[in-house]
């Protein structure tokens, strides 16, 4: 059963900025997009790139490594949807954020 977990402080990821975390041996990059915090699957499934080191424009994440793209909210690359990381509700509770994986 899905369960929120307090992963992080939010001033721990400026803004239009991600953050890599592990949350019980799974990879989740967290972004914070104008004060909303979003939460996708750290690995870029092209080659296994982490996410959440990449650059980010518009909501749209840039593997730093082969420069796939996907965008933060939705998890679908914005050329092949059908391309896409998962994504994990966030919840903001004071100064922490928390994931539902």
């Amino acid at each position: 059963m899905p369960q929120f977990i307090k992963v992080i402080g939010t001033k721990d990821i400026p803004q239009n900025q991600g953050k890599m975390v592990d949350i019980g041996g799974q990879q989740i990059a967290i972004f914070n997009i104008g004060g909303e915090f979003l939460a996708i699957n750290n690995v870029c499934p092209h080659r296994g790139g982490p996410l959440g080191e990449g650059a980010v424009e518009g909501g749209v994440v840039t593997c730093p490594w082969h420069g796939w793209q996907f965008d933060v909210k939705t998890g679908a690359n914005p050329v092949n949807p059908a391309a896409c990381v998962k994504t994990f509700p966030c919840k903001v509770e004071g100064s922490e954020l928390w994931v539902q994986i």
